[in-house]
């Protein structure tokens, strides 16, 4: 298993981007979806950010449990929650004992050990925000952070 608190500064090196990505995003541009069934630029952020919020939720019951959900007028309003959620999360991954950490969840039928559900949830909003990259060109952001920060 890897350390709590190694994890933490990887995920936070990537969250720090999806801050810097909304850096540039405009009120019209929350709406904007590159396909008719497309999550919107707002609908992607929240899904990223509720996304690890289940899961890190979902290791500290350790049963299946439901991230927050949000929806936001406007891109300051949308930041905001970005940064409340951030620190949210964040508290609660600190909050985690060895015991959360080792455990086993079922997790939609499959056995998963909590750490590695972690580490999906990692990839997942890594995934995402590599999505995300290229939603924020379309809408014409052309200063866009690099994929990953610095501590």
């Amino acid at each position: 298993m890897t350390n709590i608190n190694e994890f933490i500064a990887g995920w936070k090196n990537h969250r720090k981007v999806l801050h810097d990505l909304l850096a540039d995003v405009t009120t019209e541009q929350l709406s904007f979806r590159p396909w008719e069934k497309g999550m919107s630029v707002q609908e992607l952020v929240l899904h990223i950010t509720g996304a690890m919020d289940m899961f890190v939720k979902t290791v500290q019951n350790g049963v299946h449990t439901q991230g927050d959900k949000h929806a936001y007028a406007t891109a300051d309003e949308l930041r905001a929650g970005v940064a409340a959620t951030t620190e949210s999360t964040e508290a609660i991954l600190r909050s985690l004992t060895p015991e959360q950490l080792a455990h086993t969840i079922d997790f939609f039928g499959n056995q998963v050990p909590a750490f590695a559900l972690l580490q999906n949830a990692k990839d997942h909003e890594i995934h995402h925000k590599g999505q995300l990259f290229t939603y924020l060109r379309l809408v014409g952001i052309e200063k866009l952070p690099f994929f990953v920060g610095r501590g």
